[in-house]
């Protein structure tokens, strides 16, 4: 189970992101949270496959065409299995620096 909490301009999401999750998520990734969210808090992240990273790029994404987006939306606070996968594909430029 996912979970994405909306706080603010900080959206956390909470639970495992496998390519299951990916998969019914895709259709409503516009809905996920606010046109003003500019962080993705992954602190509560689980697990997050190569299917689940490839759709945190694409929420990413999502924010650089938002009209009322000033800012390019980043992750931020992801767990020690998730820096492996981002040190190891080359994505440190979409996460905050913590």
């Amino acid at each position: 189970m996912i979970e994405f909490l909306q706080q603010g301009d900080i959206c956390e999401i909470k639970g495992q992101l496998r390519q299951i999750e990916v998969i019914d998520l895709w259709p409503k990734r516009q809905e996920l949270f606010t046109d003003s969210t500019q962080v993705l808090d992954l602190s509560a992240l689980e697990y997050a496959d190569s299917a689940g990273v490839a759709f945190l790029l694409e929420l990413v994404s999502l924010g650089k065409s938002s009209k009322s987006t000033t800012q390019p939306r980043r992750l931020a606070h992801p767990s020690k299995h998730l820096k492996r996968l981002i040190e190891l594909y080359d994505l440190e430029s979409f996460f905050l620096e913590n």
